[in-house]
């Protein structure tokens, strides 16, 4: 887990949350905010967290490789269920583990609110989302200081839920890309692995005659269902990707 430098999430200014309650939890580079249809026991939320981080920092003691890697890396048989679940999305990915760091504690903790009888959970955690939920929701998506696509929505209906909504970028954020797209979205049922493929999508673009390839690339991902990449003026998507404008 890699010391960045913290960058704020100025986006979060833009979330309408009405009939959700709020926490935000920042444990060093994990920073997210819970959204939930009752209140959540902050200490609760801060354990988990806490715990899996642990998880993953043990295994990172153990090889040094689950950090640094940029190609899939195989586990021990007996590793903790997070350090599984990054190693087989970052293998359908071809990435490295650390690619489905944050959509994996996302994910971890969201099923953690859903076995303890929430039915409304949102937890972003740096552009990355796990939404369960019996609403029609709309996520918005930020590609940077275009005004073409300053009011683009997606559409997530409850039918469709839980699922991992995921977000890249070359040109926005801390995180590593070897691309320049300014926005790449997935979904994915599993969170973990929609983090790893908007990575890699998003590594495969550096000119709009790419943004095809990327989303073609996703489509071809097991268990992906649904694809939007953006550069510039140019938008290609795929599949579940109902966008309101």
């Amino acid at each position: 887990m890699q010391s960045l430098n913290y960058q704020k999430r100025f986006y979060r200014n833009w979330v309408k949350q009405k009939g959700l309650y709020s926490l935000g939890i920042i444990v060093k580079e994990t920073d997210l905010v819970i959204l939930t249809d009752k209140p959540v026991d902050r200490e609760f939320a801060l354990k988990r967290i806490q715990l899996y981080r642990r998880d993953i920092e043990s295994y990172i003691n153990k090889d040094s490789r689950f950090l640094t890697e940029l190609k899939p890396i195989e586990v021990e048989l007996n590793a903790r269920p997070i350090i599984k679940a990054m190693s087989r999305a970052a293998k359908k990915a071809n990435v490295g583990p650390m690619a489905a760091v944050a959509g994996a504690i996302a994910q971890f903790l969201g099923q953690d609110l859903l076995k303890n009888g929430y039915r409304e959970v949102i937890i972003e955690n740096g552009g990355d989302i796990f939404l369960a939920t019996h609403k029609e929701r709309s996520v918005a998506v930020y590609a940077g200081e275009s005004r073409l696509w300053k009011d683009l929505k997606l559409v997530i209906k409850p039918k469709d839920s839980p699922l991992g909504i995921c977000t890249s970028s070359g040109t926005i954020g801390h995180s590593l890309s070897f691309g320049c797209a300014d926005s790449v979205v997935i979904l994915a049922q599993d969170t973990t692995l929609a983090d790893a493929v908007a990575t890699a999508a998003a590594n495969r673009i550096n000119s709009s005659a790419d943004l095809e390839k990327a989303v073609n690339f996703a489509r071809s991902v097991k268990g992906i269902c649904g694809a939007s990449a953006i550069l510039k003026n140019n938008l290609v998507s795929w599949g579940k990707i109902e966008i309101l404008k």
